[in-house]
């Protein structure tokens, strides 16, 4: 319970608990952005111990909301070349009302996505505040250089 609910004692947990397994696999319904997003992260994450295979969805979720974000910006900047920042941003109506571009809305919400889940594995500075990553897996370099005044 421990390792699945991030230590929260901090206390060590005996090697013998710790959950070993190999970085998880993509599945095969990710596009090529996401892809390469798990293979920019995934493989860091697991080394901290904070994605295995039960992790496996939600991580998929957050490689697609990046790669729908990504996609979505370079809609934006290619429109942005032809037309102007403010033509990539809006669009007229047929009865010439200025609407807001579909792709601004896509990239709204697939950020937030991102965001969302990327805090599922401690991605921003106040979520990495609040993950406890196990001192048994993942030992300082530094331990054993300082030894204890006691005597």
């Amino acid at each position: 319970m421990r390792i699945l609910e991030g230590n929260r004692s901090r206390t060590p947990i005996p090697e013998e608990i710790v959950v070993r397994s190999e970085m998880p696999s993509p599945p095969p319904h990710l596009n090529a952005y996401a892809i390469e997003e798990w293979e920019r992260l995934g493989p860091g994450l697991h080394q901290l111990g904070l994605f295995y295979e039960p992790d496996r969805v939600t991580f998929a979720a957050y490689c697609m909301a990046y790669s729908r974000w990504r996609t979505a910006e370079e809609g934006l900047a290619e429109l942005a070349k032809n037309s102007g920042l403010i033509g990539s941003l809006l669009e007229t109506t047929p009865n010439g009302i200025l609407v807001q571009n579909a792709l601004v809305g896509i990239s709204r919400r697939a950020a937030q996505d991102m965001v969302k889940y990327a805090a599922e594995f401690g991605l921003s500075p106040s979520a990495r505040a609040r993950i406890a990553i196990n001192p048994v897996r993942n030992p300082s370099k530094f331990k054993g250089l300082l030894k204890s005044g006691k005597k």
